[in-house]
């Protein structure tokens, strides 16, 4: 008798339950039976596609990661690199807002569930700047920002949408200054804090809202259903 294969679906879907778990239960709710049960399917299929807990918990922050990733590479260079790198901004927060349970565990630090992730795990992420620093660099290439460190810039960059997102996803930001206010606000600020004028910084930060729906969010909404 051949061996019975494993289902290739039940892989994601194993990831996102889990991680929908994780981040609404905590990790005292996580646990192989309760997870295979979701999914319907066996606890045995944890150790097919992810040789066990760890290995699970290895995948959630790696497939965040990557649907980040997915979201970043809908913005294509143009001649105004102030707005491309404006609406990877807007990129990572609509990641964050669609993908809320896996951003909950991609910085899970050096423990995420109870299972210690190296140094390899939690630096594994950075791949997803390379594109933010890359037109960091037009940028700076353009004269828009003065001569500067581009992955500097990057990490700036994230730092700052990052620390606006884990406000929102927590239901910190409220009226008058809720979110979209602040990202606006916060996206002309860092385009000036680096160099650029107050007045170019806005048209170009306006300019990445009107692509945002066409160029990123329809997009990966129909590659979601291909």
């Amino acid at each position: 008798m051949s061996p019975r294969r494993s289902d290739p679906s039940a892989r994601p879907a194993l990831v996102d339950i889990a991680a929908r778990i994780l981040a609404e239960e905590g990790p005292q709710a996580l646990s192989a039976r309760r997870i295979a049960s979701e999914v319907g399917t066996s606890t045995m299929a944890l150790y097919t596609h992810f040789n066990g807990m760890r290995g699970l918990a290895r995948a959630m922050v790696h497939e965040g990661f990557a649907r980040l990733q997915h979201y970043f590479t809908r913005v294509g260079p143009t001649d105004d690199p102030v707005c491309d790198l404006a609406l990877l901004g807007r990129a990572y927060r609509c990641n964050a807002l669609a993908n809320p349970h896996l951003y909950a565990v991609m910085f899970g630090g050096s423990s995420l569930a109870g299972f210690s992730l190296g140094e390899e795990d939690r630096q594994y992420g950075r791949y997803t700047l390379t594109g933010v620093a890359e037109c960091a660099a037009r940028c700076i290439e353009a004269g828009r920002f003065r001569a500067a460190d581009a992955e500097l810039v990057a990490h700036q960059m994230w730092s700052a949408v990052h620390g606006l997102v884990v406000l929102e996803l927590g239901d910190y930001l409220i009226e008058p200054c809720g979110a979209d206010r602040l990202l606006e606000e916060q996206l002309v600020g860092l385009m000036v804090g680096v160099g650029d004028t107050r007045e170019a910084a806005t048209v170009s930060v306006a300019a990445s809202a009107g692509r945002l729906q066409k160029e990123v969010v329809a997009v990966v909404a129909d590659s979601g259903r291909e």
